[in-house]
Order: C-alpha cells, then sequence, then structure tokens
C-alpha cells in the first residue's frame, strides 16, 4: 500500500513539471483582472485597482477602477500582518502606501484563485496556483480581512524615508507588470506574499534581510521586522503587537469615507 501511494505522489509531481502558468483561466469574480502600470515621470496610471464592496466573503461586488497617482506624494509605508490559523505560523502580509491627504493604496502578493478555488499549503508546493498582485483600496484589502474573514489584522508603520517608500511602490507596481506579460506559479514556500516583500524590501536596504524562519512562518514576520529597526516604533517587543492591531477600529468605521485614518487613530508611538 505504501508503494502505491509513493507511486501516486511520484506520478503527481511529474505531471506538475509539466503544467506551465497561465492568466487564461475562469478566475475568482474578485481576481479575474490584473492590475498594470503605466509611468510618466513622477506620475504613474494603475489599471483595475480594486475596490470591492462586500456583504460576505462570497457575496460581494467588485469595481476595477483607473487611478493616477503622483509618485512626489508618497509619505508612507505601512506592514500589514493577518495571522489565519489557530496556531502562529501562517499569515498573509502586504503593504500599504499613503500619499497625504488619507489617501492609501494597498498592494497585495496573492495566489491567483480560479472560480471555486480555495488556499492549501500543499498544492501551494505542486504548481497548483498562478501569483497575482492585487492593488486596492484599504476599505477592500483591509477591511474584508478584518470585518468578513474575522481574522485579526496589524498595521505597522514602516521605518522608511519617502525616497525609499517611493523606489517600493515602482518596485511592486514593476513587478505586477511583470506578472501580466509572463504569469509565475505561487509557491509556498519560495515565491509567497512574504517572500515577494523581502525582495522589493532588498532594493532598499543596503545589506538583505537575512534568512530567516520567520518569513516562512509569516505570523512572525513582525517580530522580524520589529528586530531589523523595520517597523517605526518606541514600543517594546511586549507591546507592539497589540498596539498595532486595528480589528476593532476597523468595524467600527467599516462604512465610513475615512476608514484608512480611522484605523491608524489610536496607534502609539
Amino acid at each position: 500500500m505504501l508503494g502505491l501511494v509513493v507511486v501516486a505522489i511520484a506520478g503527481y509531481l511529474a505531471l506538475a513539471l509539466f503544467v506551465h502558468p497561465s492568466n487564461a483561466r475562469d478566475w475568482s469574480p474578485d481576481q479575474e483582472r490584473l492590475a498594470t502600470a503605466e509611468f510618466s515621470g513622477d506620475s504613474v496610471r494603475v489599471h483595475n485597482v480594486r475596490s470591492a464592496i462586500y456583504r460576505s466573503t462570497t457575496d460581494y461586488d467588485v469595481r476595477w477602477q483607473e487611478r493616477s497617482y503622483d509618485l512626489r506624494r508618497i509619505e508612507s509605508v505601512w506592514f500589514v500582518v493577518e495571522p489565519f490559523a489557530d496556531w502562529r505560523g501562517p499569515a498573509h502580509t502586504f503593504l500599504s502606501f499613503g500619499f497625504g491627504n488619507d489617501e492609501y493604496v494597498a498592494i497585495s502578493a496573492e495566489i491567483r484563485k480560479e472560480r471555486g478555488e480555495s488556499f492549501s499549503p500543499l498544492r501551494g508546493l505542486l504548481r497548483q496556483y498562478e501569483l497575482t498582485y492585487i492593488v486596492g483600496d484599504e476599505r477592500d484589502l483591509i477591511g474584508l480581512r478584518t470585518n468578513h474573514r474575522h481574522d485579526d489584522v496589524h498595521l505597522y508603520p514602516v521605518h522608511a524615508t519617502r525616497d525609499a517608500a517611493r523606489q517600493l511602490f515602482v518596485s511592486m507596481l514593476e513587478r505586477a507588470n511583470t506578472l501580466a506579460a509572463n504569469p509565475e506559479f505561487y509557491n509556498t514556500l519560495s515565491n509567497t506574499c512574504t517572500s515577494n516583500i523581502v525582495d522589493h524590501v532588498n532594493l532598499i536596504l543596503p545589506e538583505p534581510i537575512p534568512f530567516s524562519y520567520k518569513t516562512l512562518l509569516p505570523a512572525y514576520s513582525d517580530d522580524l521586522a520589529f528586530d531589523l529597526g523595520l517597523i517605526d516604533t518606541k514600543l517594546p517587543r511586549e507591546q507592539f503587537r497589540a498596539a498595532f492591531r486595528i480589528n476593532g477600529l476597523a468595524r467600527e468605521h467599516a462604512d465610513h469615507a475615512d476608514f484608512s485614518a480611522a484605523i491608524r487613530s489610536q496607534q502609539r508611538d
């Protein structure tokens, strides 16, 4: 019996090697479009910015928009961590960028789900998901997670200069363009939300982020960022995570136009 199982697994892995990534599948409606960016000097026009309205995780209206951003106005970067399992380890991570006047845009590297699919770490090792970069507003990308998935969400200010923030933003949009032209498979170990953030952040650091289990188990990635001085806070280790949990504020201001300002309103240094 064990031999049959081994043969079956080996056969499945062999077949997986012949599967190629594609942008032409029956995609889940919330991921059916790919974000792309057109740069012109200090401005960028982003196509397919998502601004979905959710009634539940499965009942929603997706709006796709075109938005232009002045790269000179980028003021801040924020690191979002969403643990989503009963045991600490698995998490989703992404970045959000502030442009002043409470305007924010989030960029999230995710599996690109086909209609009816859900995430499985095992399938993520077997070339079963493409990788996509979702660009969207915070009421969508953060509100979905706090108010409908009911996961803890932590929103951390990143210690970065305006120039570094701009480089990060441009780098992520360029990566979105690359994926739109040349699709890639997501990989649970090597091509994830967190590994891609590490790649982008390494572009602006004098030394690369060292390898750590905390990027493989990204619920610990905020610990690593704290250790490296990347989180802009004076709080001690035992306090910083609780201080930047935003679930209560996100629920209270779910339908407010000032959602992004509200979820930052009680953050402490």
